[in-house]
């Protein structure tokens, strides 16, 4: 059989090349596109920087170097940084209308006065065909002093309105509190002097709406109640116009925290025979009493109170330390309070008698066998008071001990005795002036109030409260403080790792050796209370439970 011979199968590929076609303006060969123009044509017809700012001022502040973002904020940036460079080109209106594919800066003369930016941006022509294009946009820098520099530069005896909040008490731990809620809302921004003096803090505005709006805030966080006066300074008979000093007088209603109130016979009656004995258990924009041994309570507005007004029976300085030496459940709870019959005895009795009281308390959650305690002795106090002693005269019992809170001073002692920093956190405070001159007049109060070692007690202890009450914390923005996180892990030593680092941001969770400050436990560093953490402006910013992280 014969075998037929194979031939190889080859494919013709014929070479492909580009059209081009004439341009209809120039008449120039160019490859196909759809608007049938070459480069050069287009950018003769087409101008896509048509619209876009060519010149452009910005305000900048020469004391801080900063640069005005309107409406109101300054944003601090260095020569040809890309801060710098992201600020100017928002600057340029209409920008959003194309694509911008780079940016930078031209260099010019620092002392010039001048920026300038060159982009590079691209758009769509002529059925599609997109064009490039690179232009130049002039920056003019003026001079503008901002509203911080401008207060700090400005006269303080050049103000027009002055707000004298007042509180007629021992001690300043509301100011102190007062202080942290004004720097988290920034209430007092616009004040041009703010000065501490005795029983209060002088805030002078240039503005009288200033003045105002602070009082507002002030409205909305403690009870209190004001009255505007004003004073002629001097007035144009020609055109009718008068300028004036305002002053507004605040005062602040003289019940604190823990504090023990006798409630008038007629409010008491007023509030279905509540009390008369109280305690002052939370200090908002309305004060919250409750009756330690029913467990009822009553919050009173700003009007309410100053209708049938009080004062506090005792305060914080006559609180007596007593040691638990039994506690027993009631079953009744209102809250977060639970009833409690304790068995009690003061510190300073021991090794001296066996003098004991049966106490009902309202710190029934708390309180356990060995713990210590704070509260008020009624059998060895004389409380001088006109409501008190009417309703003793009308027999009414006055119980031997109210305990107010728990105390967590041996475990904080015990810190200190281990080298341990006594917290990893500290506060912002206003730059306030401090007036130590007191008036004569005023006696041992005002002697106090501005005594050192007064302002440091009252310092100790609002920190204290700021560790023991939760709630009170959320209001308040706490931040990380480096020294006691540096003496902290120089303690724990290398080999133990960072046992001072801090937890999540805004959880609302201590650093690692504080917990919760609510349990008992046997290590004395579990007993005391929690700190949140964060970061804000310059400081670690720890940051009030559930508050957004600056």
């Amino acid at each position: 059989m014969l075998m037929e011979p194979s031939y190889g199968i080859q494919t013709f590929q014929p070479q492909s090349t580009q059209g081009h076609v004439l341009c209809c303006l120039c008449g120039t060969g160019i490859p196909p596109n759809p608007s049938n123009m070459c480069v050069n044509c287009i950018r003769s017809q087409v101008d896509i920087t048509e619209g876009l700012q060519k010149q452009v001022t910005i305000l900048w502040c020469k004391d801080c170097g900063r640069y005005l973002q309107p409406p109101k904020h300054w944003l601090r940036a260095e020569l040809e940084s890309k801060e710098l460079l992201t600020f100017c080109v928002k600057k340029i209106k209409g920008l959003s209308k194309v694509k911008l594919v780079d940016a930078g800066f031209i260099w010019t003369e620092p002392h010039s006065k001048r920026l300038k930016v060159k982009l590079t941006i691209q758009a769509e022509v002529f059925n599609g065909a997109i064009l490039q294009q690179s232009f130049v946009v002039d920056y003019t820098v003026e001079n503008n002093m901002c509203p911080d520099c401008n207060r700090a530069n400005a006269n303080p005896n050049s103000w027009n309105a002055c707000a004298q909040v007042r509180q007629h008490v021992f001690h300043k731990r509301t100011f102190l509190y007062l202080e942290q809620l004004i720097l988290k809302h920034q209430a007092a921004e616009q004040a041009i002097k703010v000065t501490d003096i005795h029983e209060g803090i002088d805030f002078f505005f240039s503005s009288r709406s200033h003045a105002l709006k602070l009082i507002d805030f002030l409205q909305n966080v403690v009870p209190i109640r004001f009255r505007a006066d004003k004073q002629l300074v001097s007035h144009d008979t020609h055109s009718n116009t008068y300028n004036f000093k305002f002053t507004f007088s605040v005062e602040m209603a003289p019940v604190c925290k823990d504090d023990l109130v006798c409630l008038p016979v007629k409010l008491s009656a007023a509030l279905g025979g509540l009390g008369p004995l109280v305690l002052c258990t939370k200090v908002t924009n309305q004060i919250t009493l409750l009756d330690p041994l029913t467990l009822r309570g009553v919050s009173q507005n700003a009007d309410v109170y100053w209708r049938n007004p009080y004062v506090a029976l005792a305060s914080q300085r006559a609180l007596t330390e007593y040691i638990v030496l039994d506690v027993e459940l009631t079953g009744q709870t209102q809250g977060r309070w639970a009833l409690a019959e304790v068995q009690v005895a003061r510190k300073s009795d021991f090794g001296r008698n066996d003098t004991r009281f049966n106490v009902r308390t309202h710190l029934g959650h708390l309180l356990q066998p060995g713990d210590t305690a704070l509260g008020y002795d009624l059998s060895s106090m004389q409380p001088v008071a006109l409501d008190f002693e009417a309703w003793v005269n009308k027999g009414g019992q006055v119980p031997d001990v109210i305990l107010v809170r728990k105390s967590y001073e041996e475990k904080r002692r015990k810190r200190r005795d281990k080298g341990m920093p006594e917290r990893l956190w500290k506060l912002k405070r206003l730059g306030m002036d401090v007036d130590d001159v007191a008036p004569a007049t005023k006696g041992s109060r005002g002697a106090a109030a501005n005594d050192a070692q007064a302002r440091e007690r009252d310092t100790q202890r609002f920190l204290e409260e700021l560790e023991e009450d939760p709630e009170m914390r959320q209001h308040v923005n706490l931040y990380k403080d480096p020294e006691a996180l540096q003496r902290l892990q120089q303690k724990a030593g290398a080999a133990s790792g960072p046992a001072a680092a801090p937890g999540t941001k805004g959880s609302g969770q201590l650093p690692a050796g504080l917990g919760d400050g609510m349990d008992d436990s046997d290590d004395d560093d579990d007993d005391l209370p929690e700190e949140e953490e964060g970061q804000e402006a310059g400081y670690e910013y720890i940051g009030a439970q559930g508050d957004r992280v600056q």
